[in-house]
């Protein structure tokens, strides 16, 4: 199980580099689907997922020794999951604008999406076990050799998913996405 926990923790560090680069540079800053009405119902599916990786990374990869947070984190996962395949089917609608999805953009978002379920299908099965009496809920992995790895890692990473998720849903409404255009549009690169 030491393994599994640096598996988990490599897996969220390149989930996190990938989805700040599509989700910040690519969705927010380059594309600026927020500003593009075929593209809001994209944005709301992505800002709700903005939103939903924090409360992940906290009750299901930080928070231990807690059963109700486990679950809690399972519900999050589950929403994350099921608005994850409402974004994928209107991607196509909402890129028109653009000409469609580019084929690496698409391969990225295989990417991203595969660390970030990947790290919790690890996580999963770290905390879940499989006793005589059916699936038993641990919700600490403190004993883990690699923890506080683990633990350092996923801490540092709340802050900016945190950041990023209320930046989505700020850019949800006109006035603030009217000041962050004007203050992108000042920015003369990428």
């Amino acid at each position: 199980m030491e393994t599994a926990i640096i598996i988990t923790t490599v897996l969220l560090i390149l989930f996190s580099i990938l989805a700040v680069y599509d989700g910040f540079y690519l969705h927010i800053f380059k594309y600026r689907l927020q500003d593009h009405p075929e593209s809001r119902t994209e944005h709301l599916t992505h800002t709700l997922r903005a939103v939903f990786f924090p409360a992940i990374l906290y009750f299901l990869f930080l928070k231990q020794d807690c059963q109700i947070s486990f679950i809690i984190g399972l519900v999050v996962f589950t929403a994350d999951l099921l608005v994850l395949g409402i974004d994928a089917y209107i991607e196509k609608d909402s890129r028109k604008f653009m000409g469609g999805l580019p084929r690496w953009e698409y391969i990225l978002h295989l990417f991203v999406n595969g660390f970030h379920f990947a790290s919790i299908a690890v996580v999963l099965s770290l905390k879940l076990k499989y006793g005589n009496d059916g699936i038993i809920i641990m919700p600490s992995i403190t004993e883990y050799q690699n923890y506080v790895l683990f633990h350092t890692v996923a801490i540092n990473l709340l802050p900016g998913a945190i950041m990023i998720g209320m930046l989505h849903t700020l850019l949800c409404f006109s006035k603030t996405r009217l000041y962050w255009n004007n203050i992108r549009n000042t920015i003369k690169c990428c």
